[in-house]
């Protein structure tokens, strides 16, 4: 749509109309999660907006201005551009392995002058769109039970192992997770689903021992028996547990947290931001931020169930399936109920890349809902 055609009182009209049709009470639950984030930062840092509060909120009302914007695009042009999304992220993703920097020991990033990115985000949406046109029109028992599901799980297996060789342990599982759980959702027999947790049961001793690098076991290790290593490989774990407890029911205050804000605890803006806000703001604290992710979730589930089209139910349900895996897993390894795998809490944490992707995911789940009655069609040409 053109500047000048939003002049156009029809197109003005309809742009009004779309924009009335976006969940503002998911977007309202979304800001508040990210302001949220915003006060954990200016506390964190001394009370003070630098050198990642103010950049946080900054950040959140960009990434809200695209998410209106993707919003009000067609559900159809998603559609049509699924496969191409997808198979952009695969090509990036062999480029990191060849040309792209490394930090740190891991292979992740591709620079363009002074900006850098990591691939495998573009592959977190690739991988919902890719899966949810391959299943729209799909028969049932192709989804159920055939040979046919060889192809979904070749979509999947490809970027998982690219991202697993960068290595990238925590987004591999990511979108491995997310993409089998659009299989599932899609009608898979569960003769398969328990075939395939009996392979993952199988393979995971020899996975284990032979092909994770040595740090990766070390943070299982240390997930099992952080007192092993207290000031090495479980100091992470074990000052997440003492700033969990040590906030009790209401928490010590807000910028009282002595964990944070003795530096004890590592990575307090990113990973371990929600071990930030419970020993400030304590139990009470951590449920309300619980049951603001519960809305944002519901609410996309719902948005998923209201959409006519197989794409559409299929798209919102993989990026709630991402956002909730997101929640599930950091708010588990805080509380030492997982390994550290580098996965932040989103919208609360500090951090752009995540947040992006997040929020692409969202206006993907506010064009399912916006165009919840519009049909997809799966041939070439004009959509219905």
């Amino acid at each position: 749509m053109t500047v000048s055609a939003l002049t156009r009182p029809g197109e003005r009209d309809r742009l009004i109309v779309k924009l009335s049709e976006i969940d503002w009470v998911f977007v309202l639950a979304m800001s508040l999660i990210a302001g949220a984030g915003g006060l954990m930062l200016f506390s964190i840092a001394g009370s003070s907006w630098r050198p990642w509060a103010g950049a946080h909120l900054v950040r959140y009302g960009l990434c809200l201005m695209m998410m209106l914007i993707l919003a009000v695009v067609d559900v159809r042009v998603w559609f049509a551009l699924a496969y191409p999304i997808y198979g952009l992220g695969v090509i990036l993703l062999i480029l990191v392995d060849t040309v792209g920097q490394t930090r740190l020991g891991a292979q992740r990033w591709l620079g363009v002058g002074s900006f850098s990115f990591q691939p495998s985000e573009v592959m977190k949406i690739g991988i919902v769109l890719a899966l949810a046109r391959l299943y729209h029109g799909a028969p049932a028992d192709r989804a159920r039970l055939s040979w046919w599901l060889l192809i979904p799980a070749g979509m999947i297996a490809v970027p998982v192992l690219l991202v697993a060789k960068e290595p990238d342990l925590g987004t591999a599982m990511l979108i491995a997770l997310t993409g089998t759980a659009i299989v599932v959702l899609a009608g898979l027999s569960w003769k398969i689903i328990a075939a395939g947790i009996a392979a993952v049961v199988a393979i995971a001793p020899p996975f284990f021992f032979f092909v994770m690098h040595d740090y990766q076991r070390d943070r299982i290790l240390t997930f099992l028996n952080p007192e092993s290593d207290p000031s090495g490989s479980g100091y992470h774990i074990l000052q997440s547990m003492i700033a969990l407890g040590s906030g009790g029911l209401l928490g010590k205050g807000y910028g009282l947290g002595s964990q944070s804000q003795l530096n004890f605890l590592p990575e307090k803006q990113t990973d371990f931001i929600f071990a930030t806000l419970a020993e400030e703001f304590g139990f009470v604290g951590c449920v309300s931020i619980l049951i603001l992710y519960a809305a944002v979730i519901f609410m996309s589930l719902r948005t998923s169930y209201l959409s006519h089209s197989h794409f559409g139910r299929l798209a919102a349900a993989g990026v709630t399936a991402t956002f909730s895996l997101y929640v599930m897993i950091n708010g588990a390894m805080v509380m030492g109920l997982a390994p550290v795998v580098g996965i932040p809490m989103p919208m609360l944490s500090y951090g752009g890349t995540v947040m992006l992707t997040v929020m692409v995911g969202f206006g993907l789940v506010q064009s399912v809902r916006v165009h919840r009655y519009a049909e997809v069609t799966s041939g070439k040409g004009t959509f219905v």
